[in-house]
């Protein structure tokens, strides 16, 4: 169906067409994860859907939430779930970096706090992506941190002592994000400063610690959330790890038993 893709376009549908063919299946409640790569994988379940596959997604973005209703996905809400008592089986999002370790670095479309959400309201969060995510380090992708408006200046203050406190550089860029002249406003009406950190020290510590600060209402590290890894290359060879033995850095004990 999609012709003359770039090489890594390519791998990123084969990673979202591995996951449907996993996860996908009647009756399914599926978390739709945000970005370039998940949306290859919202492509691949409209095609199935197309063909007759009875699944029912929850979006984490609008972007995703379009997206899946212009392919015919049913959407419910979040909320209509939780009221059933009811959890998604399982969450595929892509990463903008990811680790050997399954941690991750998200937020490049302003969409992790939702991400983070309908992650942490799913029995599994499995990550898709294509082999260029994975990195010996994180950080050279900058670390997005979501706050409210609200004196947004002070807030990145307190981000600041806090990563010098870490062993971070005073002069750590930590910049309000913009797009064609305006501030990036999230779904939920927040700002994001983006940390050009360079490196990832202290993973969990970073985690943890971030969202103690007032004013910051996530962060994109996503440590220990992916149960599992979905890599492809352009030649649509898939290769899965699993990371169900990973402890996740801020989730109350109950839920690190996995």
């Amino acid at each position: 169906m999609y012709e003359n893709l770039s090489p890594q376009d390519a791998a990123k549908y084969a990673a979202g067409k591995a996951a449907v063919e996993r996860f996908a299946h009647d009756g399914a409640l599926l978390g739709l994860g945000s970005g370039t790569t998940s949306a290859w994988f919202v492509r691949a379940l409209g095609e199935k859907v197309a063909e007759g596959l009875k699944v029912v997604g929850v979006p984490t973005s609008t972007s995703t939430r379009d997206l899946a209703l212009s392919l015919g996905i049913p959407l419910v809400d979040l909320n209509e779930l939780a009221e059933q008592g009811l959890k998604l089986e399982v969450t595929v999002d892509g990463p903008d970096e990811i680790d050997h370790e399954g941690d991750m670095i998200k937020g490049g479309g302003a969409c992790l706090l939702w991400e983070r959400i309908v992650a942490e309201a799913s029995e599994k969060m499995v990550c898709i992506a294509d082999n260029s995510k994975l990195k010996d380090k994180l950080g050279a992708f900058p670390l997005p941190i979501e706050v409210i408006p609200y004196a947004w200046k002070a807030t990145r203050n307190s981000v600041r002592e806090l990563l010098v406190d870490l062993g971070y550089s005073e002069e750590v860029p930590l910049i309000l994000r913009e797009r064609e002249g305006g501030v990036v406003v999230t779904d939920s009406g927040n700002y994001i400063i983006d940390a050009h950190l360079g490196e990832l020290r202290d993973k969990v510590l970073l985690d943890t610690n971030l969202n103690w600060i007032a004013g910051v209402v996530e962060n994109g590290l996503f440590s220990g959330i992916a149960h599992e890894v979905i890599f492809a290359n352009p030649g649509g060879e898939v290769e899965v790890v699993d990371l169900s033995h990973r402890v996740t850095a801020r989730v109350p004990d109950w839920r690190n038993g996995r």
